[in-house]
């Protein structure tokens, strides 16, 4: 019989079924696990469910009848995968579940930013209405977004979702290629010019040693002022310190931000202490968090497991 822990169930919003898998087994599961917890939460497992919680090989080399982890996000940073394919443990993650859910995240932000109602919002609760006198008034830009440049950089199915619905709204859109890269393959525009042209930047990229920090001080310096940016990819991509400044010298028009170097970010983190920006839109990593894409995830995730158990490699990386 498999033993089956679930580390951060607590990631998982408790109006979403979850189900269960279809052989017989025994089911745990904790609301969070703290890494001093992981050990011995595991130490009767042979499958493993985590979203964020961390399992390297420090953790994985005490767990030796652990045979399979299902990890319940895209994002595989958080396991060690060179231990586990050395090891035989088998690894699945969830795919394609979000591209509705990220997308029209991407497009809300784009659409608030380009015309300023965060901006508004304040202005009214402050009082700014009654004091202007008018049946209405004008304190901060409104742009279009038909007709504007959105420049993509990361080309999988979360960037050619968000392609799909920006050009569906009137939007030309522009996939940049890889930083520092001596060709462009077919599709794709170099990474300075999509910077220098876009109207709008959307980060879709994983995290990697060659993406961190991809956008700072010299990207924003080459992006117009009136762009803005959104980042739902991974928080990394983005220097946030240099971020708040280019924000604050007016560099760059606006982001909207869903992903932190740090999560929960604390209260120290740049953006966070600046979160009352009209022109910055922060929200806490729920891009992907619709009630319809979750539950593709959490079924998703249960046929993973299913899979293994079967002897089949769904998802399996």
């Amino acid at each position: 019989m498999e033993t089956i822990v679930f580390l951060d169930h607590g990631t998982i919003p408790a109006h979403i079924s979850l189900p269960r898998p279809s052989f017989c087994h025994q089911w745990h599961q904790y609301e969070t696990t703290k890494p001093a917890q992981v050990i011995e939460r595991l130490k009767n497992a042979t499958i493993a469910i985590t979203n964020k919680v961390v399992l390297d090989s420090q953790v994985l080399t005490q767990l030796p009848q652990l045979k399979f982890i299902a990890i319940a996000a895209t994002g595989t940073n958080n396991v060690d995968l060179n231990y586990c394919r050395s090891h035989n443990i088998k690894v699945a993650n969830i795919q394609g579940y979000a591209t509705r859910s990220v997308p029209e995240h991407v497009i809300a932000m784009i659409f608030a930013l380009k015309r300023n109602l965060a901006g508004y919002q304040q202005d009214i609760a402050n009082g700014e209405w009654q004091r202007q006198q008018q049946f209405c008034f004008f304190t901060h830009s409104i742009t279009d977004v038909a007709e504007s440049t959105l420049g993509i950089f990361g080309n999988g199915c979360l960037g050619q979702a968000v392609a799909t619905l920006a050009r569906a709204i009137g939007m030309e859109v522009l996939f940049a290629e890889h930083a520092g890269a001596s060709q462009c393959r077919d599709g794709y525009h170099p990474f300075e010019q999509v910077l220098r042209e876009a109207d709008i930047i959307s980060l879709h990229c994983p995290l990697t040693p060659a993406t961190t920090n991809m956008i700072a001080e010299p990207q924003f310096a080459l992006m117009k002022s009136n762009a803005i940016i959104i980042n739902t990819g991974r928080g990394g991509l983005i220097n946030e310190i240099e971020l708040i400044d280019a924000l604050l010298t007016k560099q760059i028009a606006g982001a909207g931000i869903d992903v932190f170097t740090q999560e929960p970010a604390p209260t120290s983190n740049p953006l966070i202490a600046h979160s009352h920006l009209p022109n910055l839109i922060l929200t806490p990593h729920v891009a992907w968090g619709s009630d319809s894409a979750i539950q593709t995830l959490v079924n998703q995730l249960i046929d993973n497991i299913n899979s293994f158990h079967q002897g089949t490699d769904k998802n399996q990386l």
